[in-house]
């Protein structure tokens, strides 16, 4: 594509296609989506939503961990990953990997979508008796306000501990369908801790790291991780994400379970340091209690994670 677009009120997104596509890419072997380009993908799914359901998409974990700006569109779509109550309609995913060159195929799943009825959005009030209930963080600085925030780890186990890992650039092709092919320093630059508990985020940088807090998510509950505030400092958690009933829970194999954070810098280098709230999670009521929690028998990649990388590199020795 030339450029990202939204439809705008009474605009087909297959419409915007036809004026703004440069060519067009066959995906039922397999292509390789280069860095630095947009992508518009019509996605296998479509809706038909009642008129008290809304749905909002989400890049999922493995995505975001990639570095792979990931959107759903819909027609007459006024923003991003938004689908209003109602719709009925064709989905349309927009693809752009800043990071890696990424190779994708017809059924490859880099976007996730979860659906609501009416307000379910836990106010803090709520939130703190849930949390004296069943603890939904634990270690850090434990605070709530606007959500649970997030912290950062810049601490590790001690000096020379491994914290969080850069991206290398102009490296290697990243399979998105397979699972532990990738060497991690084929594409990561391990970063240790120093004398100081701090780290310089370069501009335009992109770097995995880990909360301080361990978080819960308990089977009646879901959550999504948020940007804090973009007026605290020169960086964001790159990646919102969807947190599933059962992260961290302990019947699901979840205790200790970190959020990991996707950070980029803006325009100027900025020092972050060990403590530092970068992220929060919000909570919301489910209609139900699923009948399978996250991690549940299915082996999750990332139930009990800490400091950890997306599904597709090797684990360390």
């Amino acid at each position: 594509m030339r450029a990202s677009f939204l439809p705008g009120p009474d605009i087909q997104v297959a419409a915007r296609l036809e004026q703004m596509k440069l060519h067009t890419v066959d995906l039922s072997e397999g292509a390789v989506l280069e860095t630095g380009c947009v992508y518009i993908v019509p996605l296998q799914e479509s809706l038909a939503l009642a008129p008290d359901i809304s749905a909002t998409a989400n890049p999922k974990s493995s995505t975001g961990r990639l570095d792979v700006f990931t959107r759903v569109i819909t027609d007459n779509g006024l923003a991003f990953d938004t689908i209003p109550a109602g719709y009925t309609g064709p989905l349309y995913a927009e693809i752009s990997p800043l990071t890696f060159p990424i190779l994708v195929r017809s059924g490859s799943r880099l976007s996730q979508i979860r659906f609501r009825r009416g307000q379910s959005l836990i106010p803090d009030a709520e939130l703190e008796e849930v949390h004296k209930a069943h603890t939904l963080m634990s270690g850090g600085n434990e605070r709530i306000g606007n959500g649970v925030q997030l912290s950062i780890d810049l601490e590790g186990t001690g000096p020379d501990s491994l914290i969080g890992y850069r991206a290398k650039q102009h490296s290697g092709l990243i399979d998105v369908d397979v699972v532990g092919a990738q060497d991690v320093l084929d594409f990561w630059e391990p970063i240790y801790r120093r004398q100081r508990a701090e780290l310089i985020l370069d501009p335009d940088a992109f770097y995995i790291l880990v909360s301080q807090e361990a978080v819960h998510v308990p089977p009646d509950y879901a959550a999504e991780m948020v940007p804090f505030d973009p007026l605290v400092g020169e960086f964001r958690v790159h990646y919102a994400g969807f947190f599933d009933p059962g992260f961290g829970h302990a019947s699901a194999g979840g205790v200790g379970s970190r959020a990991v954070l996707e950070v980029r810098s803006h325009d100027v280098p900025f020092i972050v340091e060990h403590g530092q709230t970068i992220g929060r999670l919000v909570y919301e009521h489910m209609a139900e209690r699923p009948a399978t929690l996250y991690g549940e028998g299915i082996g999750s990649n990332y139930q009990g994670q800490a400091l950890k990388l997306s599904k597709h590199f090797k684990a360390p020795a």
